[in-house]
């Protein structure tokens, strides 16, 4: 494809990390990526803050400093930190029953469910059996009443399966019930973390955000997309009944935090797949609590907590909407066969597309990397693993 553009990257890297720089650069000669953003901090220096390429490909408006993107499932990562802070607070045990915050909760089988049970994807929880629409999403206290009559799909701890976008919503309502003042998930991610920390990253877009800041998404479309996972998962998501295809593709959809005049949806909480922000935003919030988490005052029994191994249920970590082994802990993914990242006592969550946030804190690291070119499949993105290799062949 020939030299990069002179303008083409932008930002900086300290000189130890000059590798991923290249890396970064490599992504658009040799990667296919479109626009796109990469941040590290290390011991809470940023030491990578790295930005380029289009984002907006009609009109080609290249890709700023300030650009955001929907992140999907990353955003579960940025939705567990508010947990961990509930935890820090002394509001949330991660052992208690969901239903001791949540009494409406313990109905159709429901009544046993732990909180680190439901944060692992251990609930059966992962598919609805009632409509939820948009509608639903935006009223809250309508929210919770469906999610109080779910009933699992089998008895909790037993097997993993992916709440595509189901975690979020059961976080939602379990952080209204916990917080003194009964703020929803994304106005405490706000207030107590986004706020503190100078965080350009929303579980709940404003309105008033322009266009200009937000990336629009290129997407495969729908059947190259299904067509790029795994043969069984493939034959999952193609059948209607199955957990997948229940999961991830209908009721309410990843399409519910897309707006066809405004890019992404304004003024609804999606906090497992609904986040927008910067590269920059996602590293530092992990940096942060890669570093013990003072700044926002998270207690070391929370941080141990989330640097513990995970517990897979007693069936093992097979998951039976990914249709491989999966590890899950705490409303993050830990590192395991299928998606490695990090020292074993890393936690994070990969987005959907390729995006990637964690938090390395064996050695103090946080990562955010953000696209909006979407790549196929459930496996590590080939753009992502190019710069982790350079940051762990700079760290040594």
């Amino acid at each position: 494809m020939g030299d990069l553009p002179e303008l083409l990257v932008n930002g900086f890297v300290s000189p130890r990390f000059a590798g991923v720089k290249t890396a970064f650069e490599e992504n658009f000669t040799k990667r296919n990526e479109l626009g796109g953003a990469c941040c590290v901090y290390l011991n809470g220096e940023k030491v990578v803050d790295l930005w380029g390429g289009v984002r907006d490909p009609a009109t080609g408006a290249p890709w700023e400093d300030d650009t955001m993107v929907i992140v999907f499932s990353l955003t579960k990562g940025m939705s567990a930190f508010t947990l961990a802070l509930a935890h820090s607070r002394g509001w949330l045990d991660y052992d208690a029953c969901v239903a001791i915050y949540w009494p409406e909760f313990a109905q159709n089988g429901k009544e046993a469910i732990t909180v680190r049970q439901l944060l692992a994807h251990q609930a059966g929880l992962h598919a609805f059996h009632e409509k939820v629409d948009r509608s639903i999403i935006a009223d809250l206290d309508r929210l919770a009443a469906v999610l109080a009559r779910e009933k699992p799909a089998w008895p909790a701890g037993t097997r993993n399966a992916y709440h595509f976008l189901s975690l979020g919503f059961y976080e939602g309502e379990l952080m209204r019930r916990v917080d003194p003042s009964h703020r929803s998930l994304g106005q405490f991610f706000q207030e107590e973390i986004a706020a503190p920390l100078g965080l350009d990253f929303y579980i709940r877009l404003p309105e008033g955000l322009p266009n200009e800041r937000l990336a629009p998404l290129s997407q495969p479309g729908f059947v190259k997309s299904i067509l790029g996972y795994p043969f069984p998962m493939i034959r999952a998501l193609m059948n209607p009944w199955s957990d997948a295809f229940r999961a991830c593709i209908v009721n309410p959809g990843s399409a519910v935090v897309m707006d066809k005049d405004r890019i992404y949806a304004r003024k609804l909480e999606v906090p497992s797949g609904g986040g927008v922000g910067t590269a920059r935003a996602i590293a530092k919030a992990y940096g942060v609590f890669a570093t013990g988490g003072a700044e926002i005052g998270l207690r070391p029994e929370t941080l141990a907590a989330l640097r513990a191994p995970a517990i897979p249920p007693s069936e093992g970590p097979f998951d039976e909407v990914l249709r491989g082994e999966a590890q899950y802990a705490l409303g993050f993914m830990k590192p395991s066969a299928g998606f490695t990242f990090g020292h074993p006592d890393a936690f994070g969550a990969p987005g959907a597309g390729g995006s990637l946030g964690y938090a390395d804190p064996a050695i103090g690291l946080g990562y955010g990397y953000v696209t909006n070119r979407i790549e196929l499949g459930i496996d590590p993105d080939p753009r992502d693993v190019a710069l982790r290799v350079a940051i762990a062949s700079a760290i040594g």
